[in-house]
C-alpha cells in the first residue's frame, strides 16, 4: 500500500493512459425469474472514490461480484483498466483488491497468518508481506489481537481483517461491500483515512454502501441503482443536486409518501 508521501501510482502496464478504472457493460444477471441486474452500465474514473447505493435488493451487490470476477454475468462484461474480467481473469484480478459481502475465509488462522497468506497467495514474497501484513494489523488496531483466531474475532474485527488482505498487495482498483459495516466509529475514520490517502496516491475505490452520509462525505462520485438499473451517476455533487444525498436518493428510488401508524406500538402498562 503506497503511504500518502508516495508519486501516483502509474497506469497498469497495457492499459491506455486515459482508460477508466472500472467499466460496467450491459451487465445482466437473473437467479430463475428474478433480474437482479439489468442490462447495466457504469464508468468508474481512475482516482476517484466511487459509491455504489441503493435499495436492499437493488443489485449493488451482484453488480460488484461480476465486475470482479467473483460471478459470472449472463450478459455484458466488465473491465479493470482496460482488461477484461473474464476473458483475462488473472491480469484483471491483480489489479483490484476485493472485499466482497459475507466473505468465508480461512478464519482458524490468526489475523496476521491470513494477511500474510492473502498477500502469498497474490505472489508476494513473505520477506514483503509479513511486514506489510504487520503494519496494516497494528494500524487497523488489530495487532493486540495476537493469536487469537479470526473465527473468535467479532463483526468488526472481521471485517478490519479481511480489508487487510484486500490492501496487502496494493491493487490499483479496491472493490469494497459494506467496508463501515459493524466498525466502530475510530475504526471507520481510520479506514476513511486509508482509502482518502490511497485515492489521492493514483487508486480508485468503489464503494457499496447504506450509509449515505458517509458516502457523500467520502465519496466524489456516486451512482444510484434500483432494480438491477442506474438511475443516476457522476460526482456525488451532481448527483445530489443541490439537495441532500439521502433526500435525493429517496427521491429517485421513491420512498413511502406516508408512514402507517403503529398504534399498538406501545410500552405495556402491565
Amino acid at each position: 500500500m503506497n503511504s500518502p508521501g508516495d508519486a501516483p501510482r502509474p497506469a497498469p502496464a497495457g492499459a491506455p493512459p486515459s482508460a477508466p478504472a472500472l467499466v460496467c457493460q450491459g451487465l445482466a444477471k437473473a437467479f430463475g425469474q428474478k433480474i437482479a441486474v439489468n442490462m447495466l452500465d457504469l464508468v468508474v474514473p481512475t482516482g476517484s472514490i466511487y459509491g455504489v447505493v441503493g435499495p436492499n435488493g437493488a443489485g449493488k451487490t451482484t453488480t460488484l461480484s461480476m465486475a470482479t470476477g467473483l460471478l459470472a454475468p449472463d450478459a455484458g462484461r466488465a473491465l479493470v483498466h482496460g482488461v477484461d474480467v473474464w476473458a483475462h481473469p488473472l491480469r484483471a484480478k491483480a489489479l483490484l483488491g476485493v472485499l466482497p459481502d459475507g466473505l468465508r475465509t480461512f478464519d482458524r488462522l490468526n489475523g496476521l497468518e491470513l494477511v500474510t497468506y492473502s498477500g502469498l497467495l497474490r505472489g508476494l514474497g513473505r520477506d514483503v508481506v509479513v511486514p506489510r501484513a504487520t503494519q496494516l494489523l497494528h494500524v487497523l488496531g488489530l495487532w493486540e489481537a495476537g493469536t487469537t483466531l479470526v473465527a473468535d474475532y467479532s463483526a468488526g474485527m472481521r471485517k478490519k481483517v479481511h480489508l487487510a488482505c484486500a490492501l496487502v498487495h496494493s491493487p490499483s482498483v479496491l472493490v469494497l461491500d459494506e467496508p463501515f459495516e459493524a466498525v466502530d466509529p475510530i475504526s471507520a475514520r481510520t479506514i476513511r483515512s486509508i482509502l482518502t490517502d490511497f485515492a489521492a496516491a493514483g487508486g480508485t475505490v468503489v464503494i457499496s454502501s447504506h450509509v449515505m452520509a458517509t458516502v457523500q462525505r467520502l465519496c466524489t462520485h456516486v451512482a444510484i441503482i434500483a432494480r438491477g438499473r442506474v438511475l443516476t451517476a457522476g460526482t456525488t455533487a451532481q448527483v445530489a443536486a443541490g439537495a441532500d444525498l439521502e433526500d435525493r436518493f429517496t427521491q429517485l428510488v421513491g420512498g413511502p409518501d406516508a408512514r402507517e401508524e403503529l398504534s399498538w406500538l406501545r410500552p405495556s402498562s402491565d
